[in-house]
């Protein structure tokens, strides 16, 4: 067994799409990023590849390239469980906390559950989708970025 830890903030922009686990939540504001700064489902990525001992997202999708600009971060995603089961690994469970003030995301997780075990190729009850608020303090407080906390257990084959 190995456990991975991985950990995303980007800043939030009036005007901009808000990418959370592959769904689009509706807001009058959203993620900026050389990707679609799914902060999510890139939490993810780099727990994954933690726990691999595979170095981190930006190691693999380098913020550099235009190959990865404006890239949908399932696809990203979907590279990472390919890489994990190369490596002889399957996903046991994931956790995730989302940190934001706005907007509530309880309406949401069953969607995002759904697209990342989708994605992933994993039973939906493999993925815990949680979320929190900064109570107004910080750059979460303010309403100026949102962040994500990501754990996950892997087991070798």
């Amino acid at each position: 067994m190995r456990i991975g830890f991985g950990f995303d903030v980007h800043p939030l922009e009036k005007g901009r799409e808000l990418r959370l686990g592959g769904i689009t939540v509706p807001h009058d504001k959203g993620a900026r990023g050389h990707s679609d700064a799914d902060v999510l489902i890139h939490a993810i990525c780099d727990a994954l590849l933690g726990a691999a001992n595979l170095g981190d997202i930006g190691k693999h999708f380098p913020d550099t390239s235009a190959e990865f600009k404006n890239i949908d971060s399932r696809i990203l995603l979907k590279k990472v469980m390919e890489m994990i089961r190369q490596n002889k690994y399957d996903l046991e469970n994931t956790d995730v906390t989302l940190c934001l003030e706005k907007p509530k995301i309880a309406p949401h997780v069953d969607a995002i559950k759904k697209s990342l075990s989708e994605v992933m190729g994993v039973d939906i009850n493999c993925i815990s989708i949680k979320a929190t608020t900064n109570e107004k303090l910080g750059y979460i407080g303010r309403e100026e970025g949102v962040a994500c906390y990501a754990v996950v257990l892997l087991k070798n084959r």
